[in-house]
C-alpha cells in the first residue's frame, strides 16, 4: 500500500492541472463533463477545496477520484498514474512491521554507488537512449546512466542524482517496458506483475538533476532549466549546460537558494523551453517567481517538449 504522506501529496495536486493532464480543457474553472454526454461545460472545479463536481450527473470528488473515474482505474493504479505523471516519489521501502514511531530510513548511497562506477547499458537502454532519444554518447557517459533487468524480465534505466560535489543522493529507475504494458487507451493490461513507470529507492532526494554542472559554470554563462531528466539529456546533447527539476513544488528552500545564489554570485542567466501544455506553462511561472530573470522560449508547433524538438531537429538535418 502507498504511505499516507504520498496519498496526501497526490490529493493536494491542483485539481485543474490533473484535469488537463487527463485531456480535459479547463476554462474559467469549468470543462465539459467526461462522464456523460455534455455540451454545456457542466463540470466545475473548486480550487479552494481542490475538488470537482458535475451539476448534471453529480460526478464529484478530488484528484484521485477524477483519475479513477476518467481512466477507470482502481485506487492504487490511479495513485500510481498520478505519481508517474507528476514525478512524485513513491517510496519503495516497506517495513515488515509498520509503525508510526519508526524513524525515517535514510538513502543508502553506499549500497547503490557501485552500480555507477562501471555503467552498463542493455540493448533496450541503448535503443531508448541512442535510437529513440538520439542522445550524444558523451552526455550518457557524463550522466553515468546504467541499466538492469529484474527477475520478471522488466528492463530498467537507472539515472543517478548527485549533489554539487558528486555525492550520490538519489536514483530514478525508469521502466523501459512501460509502453509495452499499456494499451493505446492508457488502460493497464491485467498482469500479476505490473510495475510503475518510475521507481525511487527509499530516502532518495531527486529534486534538481545534474547538480555537478554547477561547479563548471563560468561568470554570466547561460543555464537551461528543463522539466525532467529526458529534456536535460537533450539540452546537454545540444551543447548547453542544463539542470532539470520534476516540479517547482518539489523544490526545497535550499534548492531555491542555490539557484538564486548562482544569479547573484556569477550573474548566471536562466533559460527555459516549457512543455507545450498548461502544466508546463504553470511550471515556468512558478520558477519565474523564484528566478525573475528566467527567459521563456516557445517550442515549435507540433513539439510537446524539448526532447521532441531535439529529436525532430536531428531528423530534419538528416533528411
Amino acid at each position: 500500500m502507498l504511505d499516507k504522506s504520498t496519498i496526501q501529496q497526490l490529493r493536494q495536486l491542483p485539481i485543474e492541472a490533473v484535469a488537463e493532464r487527463l485531456g480535459l480543457r479547463v476554462t474559467r474553472h469549468k470543462s465539459l463533463c467526461p462522464f456523460h454526454d455534455d455540451h454545456h461545460a457542466s463540470l466545475t472545479f473548486n480550487t479552494r477545496t481542490n475538488t470537482y463536481r458535475c451539476f448534471a450527473c453529480d460526478a464529484h470528488g478530488g484528484t484521485i477520484d477524477l483519475v479513477m473515474n476518467r481512466l477507470r482505474k482502481d485506487f492504487p493504479d490511479a495513485c500510481r498514474w498520478l505519481a508517474d505523471s507528476t514525478n512524485i516519489i513513491v517510496e519503495e521501502y516497506k517495513p515488515q512491521t509498520p509503525s508510526a514511531y519508526m524513524p525515517t530510513k535514510p538513502f543508502d548511497a553506499a549500497r547503490y554507488a557501485r552500480h555507477f562506477e562501471h555503467p552498463w547499458l542493455s540493448n533496450e537502454a541503448k535503443r531508448f537512449l541512442f535510437e529513440e532519444r538520439r542522445l550524444d554518447p558523451r552526455v550518457v557517459s557524463w550522466c553515468r546512466l546504467t541499466s538492469w533487468t529484474d527477475r520478471q524480465g522488466i528492463h530498467w534505466l537507472q539515472t543517478p542524482y548527485f549533489d554539487q560535489s558528486g555525492l550520490l543522493i538519489g536514483i530514478q529507475n525508469r521502466n523501459l517496458d512501460y509502453k509495452k504494458q499499456t494499451k493505446e487507451n492508457n488502460a493497464p493490461i491485467k498482469s500479476h506483475y505490473s510495475p510503475p513507470r518510475f521507481r525511487f529507492p527509499y530516502g532518495a532526494r531527486c529534486s534538481i538533476y545534474n547538480l555537478p554542472v554547477i561547479a563548471m559554470m563560468r561568470p554570466e554563462e547561460p543555464l537551461y532549466i528543463t522539466e525532467g531528466c529526458s529534456d536535460c539529456w537533450a539540452m546537454l546533447s545540444s551543447g548547453h549546460k542544463a539542470v532539470a527539476i520534476p516540479s517547482a513544488t518539489l523544490l526545497s528552500k535550499a534548492d531555491k537558494d542555490l539557484l538564486r545564489n548562482l544569479s547573484d554570485r556569477l550573474g548566471t542567466t536562466f533559460h527555459m523551453y516549457p512543455d507545450c501544455d498548461a502544466p508546463g506553462e504553470r511550471l515556468f511561472m512558478q520558477l519565474k517567481a523564484v528566478l525573475p530573470s528566467l527567459e521563456h522560449y516557445q517550442l515549435p508547433l507540433g513539439c510537446k517538449d524539448f526532447s521532441d524538438y531535439y529529436v525532430s531537429s536531428i531528423i530534419n538535418k538528416t533528411t
